[in-house]
Parts: structure tokens; C-alpha cells; sequence
């Protein structure tokens, strides 16, 4: 019981700091969760609860492959088609995970994503909000 209350608590501090983040948060945010899920479902790997870690997995996939789709192709040249390849990459082990019950593929994963946010976390703040007040007139322009 008390369990739901602390779960209902972090759901609605999550909402909150979604609602208040700017567009570098957010990436943030998603990155931390596909970690998250990948974490969870490598917990229920090894416990053999086979439903929640599919739920976990898919979970992950789905974050890691708007991470994917949300990359701007046109502006970030090489770099974004190379993390267009990693994205889709990251994808292709967590669903061969999924299928081959392998925590290995998991862990991988997860090491290719989490210097990617760590990266992310030290982007200076002059940095974002250049990037932000960009992509603010080109949305403007339109």
C-alpha cells in the first residue's frame, strides 16, 4: 500500500519536471529512462519475470527510437547519422536481448547510452541556450 503512494508521488514529480523542462532536459529525461527500463528489465531477467522485462524492454525501444526520430538529419551531419546508426543499433541488441534472454546485450546498451547522457549532463549552459533560441527562430521562419 504505502508502495502506491511513493510510486504515485515520483509519477507526479516526473509530470511536473517534464512540464517545467526545456528542450535539453527532456532529452535528458529520456535518456534517463531508457536506462532506467534497461536496469528494470535486467532485474526481471534474472528473476525470470519474463512479462515485465518484455514490458521494460519495449519500454526502452520506445524512448531510444524517438531519441532516434527526433534527430535533426539536416543540421547535424555526420554526427547525427552517426547517432541515427547507434540509436538504431541500441534498438536492434535490446530487442535480440529480449528474444535471447541475454544480460549482456542489455549491459551493452546500456554502456553505449550512458556515456551519450553523460556527455549531455556537460553540455554548458551558454551551449543549450544557443541551441534553444535556434531552433526557436527556425520554428519561427516557418
Amino acid at each position: 500500500m504505502a508502495l502506491k503512494g511513493i510510486n504515485a508521488y515520483k509519477q507526479g514529480n516526473t509530470k511536473q519536471d517534464i512540464a517545467s523542462a526545456d528542450p535539453h532536459k527532456l532529452t535528458l529525461l529520456l535518456m534517463q529512462g531508457a536506462l532506467d527500463r534497461i536496469a528494470y528489465a535486467k532485474g526481471a531477467m534474472e528473476r525470470k519475470e519474463y512479462e515485465a522485462k518484455a514490458d521494460y524492454i519495449s519500454k526502452a525501444v520506445a524512448i531510444i527510437m524517438h531519441l532516434r526520430d527526433t534527430l535533426d538529419l539536416s543540421v547535424g551531419g555526420e554526427t547525427s547519422e552517426n547517432m541515427f546508426a547507434l540509436y538504431d543499433y541500441m534498438v536492434d541488441r535490446l530487442n535480440s536481448a529480449h528474444f535471447k534472454n541475454d544480460l549482456q546485450m542489455l549491459d551493452e546498451v546500456s554502456s553505449l547510452l550512458s556515456p551519450i547522457r553523460d556527455a549531455w549532463v556537460q553540455i554548458p549552459e551558454a551551449a543549450k541556450q544557443e541551441a534553444y533560441e535556434a531552433q526557436r527562430q527556425k520554428r519561427q521562419a516557418v
